[in-house]
């Protein structure tokens, strides 16, 4: 679940910071510009774990800081492939159950993936295992906040990196009093996210653990 990463990265300590230890003021820094951020193909950063190499110091001219290139490793949250987690139930929606492991809350379980035959209860907004017994089929309800284990399947990145503005097509030039600035972006466009787990609970052990401890 929890990776040690190699990593590479040029620290600037401001002046007011040059009476500390170099060491804590770089992982200082450090944490301050990577904790609990996704790095692209990485995964999320948690923390520092050490410093390995630190290589010398310089200041730039017009700049009163120092620059120094520091070798390093970081905790990172990046579950291999059919790795088993035990998280909680955020939600459910018609996308499936999300799930939530207290400081990564991006993990969604398909409706194909569930435990089937399986179906959506539009009036509690919950996904339910109509589970067969010899009396019959029990409904078995997701419910929001209930522990989950499942398996990993697949993950996703995104790039978020910021883009720069739109360039327009049109080259008709404004009548006047018309506004030549761009149209406002949608508001309520849904933001992605920069790393996303896909999981399932389709196999004997996986799902609520409710339903194996009874």
């Amino acid at each position: 679940m929890f990776v040690l990463v190699e990593m590479v990265d040029t620290v600037r300590i401001p002046p007011w910071n040059f009476q500390r230890q170099l060491n804590e003021a770089v992982a200082e820094e450090l944490n301050k510009k990577l904790a609990n951020k996704v790095v692209y193909n990485v995964g999320l950063c948690i923390c520092l774990y050490d410093i390995t190499k630190l290589e010398d110091s310089y200041i730039f001219p017009g700049d009163g800081a120092s620059h120094t290139k520091v070798h390093f490793r970081y905790v990172v949250f990046h579950p291999f492939f059919d790795e088993i987690l035990v998280g909680k139930i955020k939600y459910c929606s018609q996308e499936g159950v999300h799930v939530t492991m207290g400081f990564f809350d991006d993990i969604l379980i398909p409706p194909e993936s569930l435990q089937q035959p399986a179906k959506f209860d539009e009036a509690e907004q919950v996904w339910l295992w109509e589970y067969e017994t010899d009396e019959g089929a029990h409904d078995l309800y997701m419910d929001q906040g209930e522990e989950i284990r499942f398996r990993v399947t697949d993950e996703a990145f995104v790039d978020t990196s910021p883009t720069g503005p739109a360039t327009t097509t049109t080259d008709t030039p404004a009548q006047p009093g018309q506004s030549t600035a761009p149209p406002p972006e949608d508001s309520g466009e849904k933001k992605e996210a920069p790393y996303t787990l896909i999981g399932t609970i389709c196999e004997p052990g996986l799902g609520l653990l409710s339903w194996w401890n009874s």
